[in-house]
């Protein structure tokens, strides 16, 4: 059983459960959210909550707010369903932060596979409370880089480095993006799959905007999970158009009298190496399109969780621009980056060095089935 809680997480998790050999039954437990990554993948099981923030620790006060929307009336049937099945499966696999382990360890659940897909390694290191939870639920560890893996083998965890699994699993779908390609220059949004993605969209599309007709980039959209394609037109002023082509991937486009935005689903991989800078207020999508080499123009506005954006720009580095919540802030940084092709490399090449390469997935689907 794979337990996850969030819709990166679960895609990490599905993923990983499509390279399973043939005769692996798997079932997935998404903590939070609807689970719609796993459709079609494999059964999904438990009870699930329906939180503020999806799950989503980088916004300020997260953890109050969904507190305060009965988050903790959530934890103890998740608890008392991992204790009634912790005992039918062979494996249990924890994709995400800490919290499903600590749910793991409460049920009663030992011996599980965690990755561990929170911590960069660049920011704080587990705390003694996280090293409680892991030492005592946790067989196996798999951690982004050898710091922090390092940091567990010396309390006797049996931790790994190997690989980076987000770049093992970005998504590529069926979608021609270069096809598309019209402008010298081109640009993926990433405005995110969570409550906030419409408005950080419509203050994308406005930068973009605001940009000089002459350097005015062709748009891609990867549109994610469940969002509302219509919440996002109307966000941003933008009219659904276009007819459907055979791509399984295609959403069609959004368009104004000026801007053609393509939209995508299932096609990130796809989306961002047809592009040149990517704009992101998205998590694991960024990491991902940093590590596939391309700059990331982020705006960090009152909402953001300090001490978590700090930790991920201490592992992104220059790779990742940011900027102010402002259309003009956002704008400038793009035009700086559209005018320079020297600058939008050296960055690249600093963020795939920083994030790490696949590999991960071999050594994990491994463990599993071993």
């Amino acid at each position: 059983m794979f337990i996850s809680n969030g819709y990166g997480e679960d895609s990490i998790a599905a993923a990983i459960v499509r390279n399973l050999p043939r005769g692996f039954i798997a079932e997935a437990y998404p903590t939070i959210g609807d689970g719609a990554a796993y459709r079609d993948v494999c059964a999904i099981v438990g009870p699930r909550a329906q939180l503020p923030s999806q799950g989503w620790r980088n916004v300020r006060f997260s953890l109050l707010h969904d507190l305060r929307s009965g988050a903790l009336g959530t934890v103890w049937p998740g608890v008392q369903f991992l204790r009634r099945v912790k005992r039918s499966y062979d494996r249990i696999i924890v994709v995400g932060d800490i919290l499903g382990v600590a749910g793991s360890w409460a049920a009663g659940a030992r011996d599980v596979i965690y990755l561990d897909v929170y911590k960069t390694g660049y920011g704080r290191s587990y705390t003694a409370l996280e090293r409680f939870f892991i030492k005592r639920t946790a067989a196996t560890v798999f951690c982004r880089n050898d710091i922090l893996a390092t940091a567990l083998l010396a309390e006797g965890v049996d931790a790994r480095a190997a690989g980076n699994i987000m770049m093992d699993v970005v998504p590529y779908g069926d979608y021609d993006a270069k096809s598309r390609r019209t402008r010298s220059t081109a640009v993926t949004l990433l405005p995110g799959s969570r409550q906030y993605t419409a408005e950080s969209f419509a203050l994308q599309i406005a930068a973009i905007r605001a940009l000089p007709p002459e350097i005015t980039p062709d748009i891609f959209l990867a549109v994610a999970g469940s969002i509302s394609i219509d919440d996002l037109a109307k966000a941003a002023k933008l009219v659904r158009s276009g007819l459907l082509t055979g791509e399984a991937g295609d959403l069609s486009t959004l368009r104004d009298e000026r801007l053609t935005v393509h939209m995508a689903r299932n096609s990130l991989g796809n989306l961002i190496e047809a592009s040149d800078v990517v704009l992101s207020q998205a998590g694991t999508a960024t990491v991902q399109a940093i590590g596939l080499g391309r700059p990331v123009i982020t705006f960090k506005n009152f909402r953001d969780r300090r001490s978590r954006f700090e930790d991920e720009q201490k592992l992104f580095g220059l790779s990742r621009i940011v900027t102010l919540p402002e259309p003009a802030s956002v704008a400038e940084a793009l035009t700086i980056l559209l005018s320079n092709r020297a600058e939008r490399e050296k960055l690249g090449a600093t963020g795939r060095e920083r994030i790490g390469s696949p590999g991960a997935m071999a050594a994990i689907v491994e463990t599993i089935t071993a």
